[in-house]
């Protein structure tokens, strides 16, 4: 059950996220100024929300067979996997809060941008940019990513220090938590005016850790298979 809800998290939100990347520019959307994005938002209408709130919430079940992981490799009182455990579901917790906001916060501001004047715009504007910096920079895009590496990245080492996973697993899972550890230059940019920047990192990261990640359900789902068989 752990391994195919890790593949079902991973497929669930590489499909919705296909479909927000395919109808709203995102995440380049992300680094537009705000008149831009709160005025693309509300265009996007009631449809842009329902996609916002699967893209949050296929990422929510990932928390599930993070938790569930030290317990699935017959490791339960493994201290690193205990711990990776904790870090794991705080990302993903950091990361939902992220990516909710977009449906309980942003649409207020949209409408009240779209139907404002000039004046209301402007403070509009100014709200859009605080709740984007701390609930997308800071909590889903810098907390929630690092933490999401610390865990992917502890899980690695548990799988090469103790064999509850292949090697290639443990190897694999490094070179992508570093990968996907690189897209803080993009975060910090936005804080940090002129900070280094590789454009690829988000998208080549992002994508090869939730390819690991389903790489891992896999071979869990496998492993349950042939227990049963």
């Amino acid at each position: 059950m752990t391994g195919w809800t890790f593949v079902a998290a991973a497929i669930g939100f590489g499909v919705a996220s296909s479909v927000l990347s395919a109808t709203f520019d995102w995440p380049d959307i992300l680094r537009e100024p705000a008149p831009v994005v709160l005025a693309a938002f509300h265009d996007g209408g009631t449809s842009l929300i329902g996609t916002w709130f699967a893209v949050a919430w296929t990422y929510g079940l990932l928390g599930v067979p993070v938790l569930l992981l030290a317990a699935a490799l017959g490791r339960p009182g493994d201290p690193a996997l205990r711990a990776a455990g904790t870090i794991g579901a705080a990302s993903v917790l950091l990361s939902l809060i992220g990516f909710l906001r977009w449906v309980f916060v942003v649409p207020a501001l949209a409408d009240r941008w779209a139907g404002g004047d000039a004046v209301t715009r402007v403070a509009v504007e100014a709200a859009w940019t605080a709740q984007h910096q701390f609930g997308g920079a800071l909590l889903g895009e810098h907390l929630g990513q690092v933490l999401a590496v610390a865990w992917s990245a502890t899980v690695s080492v548990v799988a090469l220090r103790s064999g509850a996973l292949p090697r290639w697993i443990g190897w694999s899972g490094l070179a992508v938590s570093a990968l996907y550890l690189l897209n803080q230059g993009d975060v910090l940019a936005t804080a940090v005016p002129g900070f280094p920047v590789w454009d690829l990192a988000g998208p080549l990261g992002s994508t090869c850790w939730g390819l690991w990640v389903g790489a891992v359900g896999v071979v869990l789902g496998l492993r349950g298979v042939r227990k049963s068989a």
